[in-house]
């Protein structure tokens, strides 16, 4: 009950806040594609949470949530490829824009940075083979293509207006995008009330926006993908 009470605060964040920037520019905006959103992070967490328990967990004795991820890897994929998204405009391709690795190579430099900074900052005890082998694949193979896939194209439909800078067209979903990454690590329901780590939500949104700006600059997840790896793992190693 929790986790649902937690997505259900998360949802109506999204729909007030995402209603109340649509309407200050409502030619750009398209409710029914905010919504199409706000389902897209339901379905994402029911398939992470294995339907909220109800599902019975068919890998016994692992630490890590590996059947929730790859549910929602599956459920992402197939949201990729219906006729509305496709997998070449929610970034699932190789190819990159012609002239972005360049530019992008600081970038993915300074997120790997940050990762370093906050293992130095916060020390881990030594870690399992099997948390090593989760913490390399299945976030970033899970979260990058959702949040900077399938759910950005959603919020990019949602709001139309664009600001270039930086080599980019940004727009309110790049911003909500990585907002939601932040609150589904940093926003909960637990004891009876909301709980909210507004430090947390630095620590997720700050890469969320570089990852952000390499998806919209090289028009491909790959990178996002590697980094997020190299992100996750790099603590387990310091």
């Amino acid at each position: 009950m929790n986790g649902i009470i937690g997505i259900a605060g998360v949802l109506t964040m999204l729909v007030v806040v995402g209603t109340f920037i649509g309407i200050t520019n409502r030619k750009n905006f398209s409710v029914t594609w905010l919504l199409i959103a706000a389902g897209l992070v339901l379905l994402n967490d029911v398939l992470l949470t294995n339907a909220y328990g109800l599902i019975p967990n068919l890998i016994p004795g692992s630490e890590w949530n590996w059947q929730g991820k790859i549910f929602a890897l599956v459920g992402t994929l197939i949201v990729a490829s219906l006729p509305g998204f496709g997998w070449q405009r929610s970034g699932l391709t190789l190819k990159q824009a012609e002239g972005s690795l360049r530019s992008c190579v600081p970038i993915a430099i300074a997120y790997c940075l940050f990762f370093v900074a906050i293992a130095l900052a916060f020390p881990n005890e030594s870690a399992s083979t099997e948390t090593v082998a989760f913490q390399l694949t299945m976030p970033s193979f899970e979260e990058e293509p959702f949040y900077r896939g399938i759910l950005l194209l959603a919020l990019y439909e949602a709001y139309a207006g664009r600001i270039r800078k930086f080599n980019v067209e940004w727009g309110w979903g790049a911003i909500l995008s990585c907002l939601l990454f932040g609150l589904t690590h940093a926003f909960g329901y637990s004891d009876g009330s909301f709980t909210f780590d507004p430090i947390y939500l630095a620590l997720t949104v700050i890469p969320s926006f570089l990852a952000v700006w390499i998806r919209l600059r090289t028009g491909s997840l790959l990178l996002p993908v590697l980094m997020h790896s190299a992100g996750n793992s790099i603590p387990l190693f310091l």
